[in-house]
């Protein structure tokens, strides 16, 4: 087999052939090693994605673009639809979904990786997880499907976690800053990660195992969720007793520690948030027996607001003696966040397929989103024209992408309803803010 000191060695002169799955964070990963000097294959079951990508065209959403060009540029990216550049390959990425079904972890992705990977690996090769998932995933799901290669994990191959931390369309925190957490299924495992990941990132963290390396990152977005929720339950407070939440939040704000603001909104989104928090919950239930009652408490909150969100838009409508019902009401954004064309999860097209069923006529406009199912059927996205915003009973600015002119749509709108405090304080009279 390789020895250890001879993937050490490849790393560092960047010799060491990588492996990677090619979501967006296996994208990401793997443009980031490519401009660091390594030979990357990226591998997908999505033939057609293969084949754009191997164009050079980036259609994965959620990947900088700019890192994409270079990275393209480079000559050091392939992309294959088949699992045998395993076999040749020093370092291998696990990079898939691990979606909730009914509250259920699923991993039937991890196990679908793991299987072909096996059935390639080749002795002296790092295995790297960066799915989130429950503690404990590493060593008893994908170590034992990796070793039906007749291979021992810590002996023959190594086998690390290490969570990805990729913010979509966050221009401040790009790949090498945000530093890596690593825990590997023993020293050599650990010590072979971080130093891949050193030639990536500005700093790495090494804890004391996977699980603990899995734990961190669910901690991470439980703490993220828990604040969205404690400040969404607010707004809705404010709201009731005639408060602008966003005062309050500035102000709170104002002190230089024991504070850090967290704002409301229409809901929670996308791949980390709604999902993370649900696998630490379902693993306290199975394995401790018991809740965990802040977080689940807080996903109860959390889940109620894009309905809350459809609600306070009636509300607006009825203000101005409007009934929901057959009002023309045009969304402005249907993503999860800002800048970013991923709608999965989205609250956005929540309230949209909320605001249907509630009679509404509805447009949408999202520069990075062409199309929403809409409670089976399928809208389509709508020119952002004078027209389109003047005809509409109301505009719902859901998502407050960069690339609206809110100063615009105020003007030539009748109504505009702010689910994110885009517009700020000042405010025209026809502004509704959440």
């Amino acid at each position: 087999m390789r020895s250890t000191a001879d993937l050490r060695r490849r790393i560092l002169n960047r010799s060491a052939r990588i492996v990677v799955g090619q979501g967006y964070v296996g994208v990401s990963l793997a443009c980031v090693a490519a401009e660091a000097g390594f030979m990357v294959t990226g591998v997908d079951v999505d033939t057609r994605r293969v084949a754009e990508l191997a164009e050079d065209r980036m259609v994965v959403a959620g990947v900088d673009e700019s890192l994409a060009r270079s990275a393209f540029a480079t000559g050091r990216l392939n992309f294959s639809a088949s699992t045998e550049a395993v076999a040749k390959s020093h370092l291998v990425f696990v990079c898939v979904p691990t979606p909730l079904h009914d509250g259920t972890p699923d991993l039937s992705y991890v196990e679908r990786a793991c299987s072909d990977v096996a059935a390639q690996l080749a002795p002296g090769t790092l295995v790297v997880l960066e799915s989130s998932t429950y503690p404990g995933t590493t060593e008893e799901l994908v170590k034992p499907l990796l070793e039906t290669s007749g291979l021992t994990a810590g002996r023959d191959f190594l086998l690390a976690y290490s969570p990805e931390r990729i913010d979509p369309g966050n221009a401040e925190f790009l790949f090498r800053d945000v530093p890596r957490i690593v825990g590997g299924l023993n020293a050599e495992s650990t010590g072979a990660a971080v130093l891949f990941y050193e030639q990536l990132v500005d700093k790495v963290m090494a804890v004391s195992s996977c699980r603990a390396a899995e734990l961190a990152k669910l901690l991470e977005n439980t703490f993220r969720h828990v604040n969205v929720a404690l400040a969404n339950e607010m707004a809705m407070l404010c709201h009731e007793i005639d408060i602008d939440v966003w005062e309050v939040v500035a102000a709170a704000a104002t002190k230089p520690f024991g504070f850090m603001p967290f704002y409301p909104g229409p809901g929670v989104g996308g791949h980390c948030i709604p999902l993370d928090p649900s696998y630490l919950a379902w693993q306290v239930r199975r394995d401790v027996g018991h809740q965990f009652r802040v977080l689940e408490e807080a996903e109860d909150i959390n889940a109620q607001m894009p309905a809350w969100v459809t609600g306070r838009i009636a509300e607006a409508l009825n203000d101005r003696g409007k009934a929901v019902k057959d009002a023309k009401i045009f969304v402005l954004g249907a993503a999860y966040k800002p800048d970013v064309g991923d709608i999965r999860e989205s609250p956005s097209v929540k309230i949209i397929n909320q605001l249907h069923k509630r009679g509404a006529l509805l447009a949408f406009h999202d520069p990075y989103v062409d199309r929403v199912v809409l409670n089976g059927g399928t809208l389509h996205r709508t020119e952002l024209t004078n027209v389109a915003v003047a005809r509409a009973d109301l505009v719902a600015v859901l998502t407050p992408h960069s690339a609206y002119d809110l100063e615009w749509v105020a003007e030539h709108a009748k109504l505009v309803f702010d689910a994110r405090n885009a517009f700020g304080s000042h405010t025209a009279p026809n502004v509704v803010r959440l």
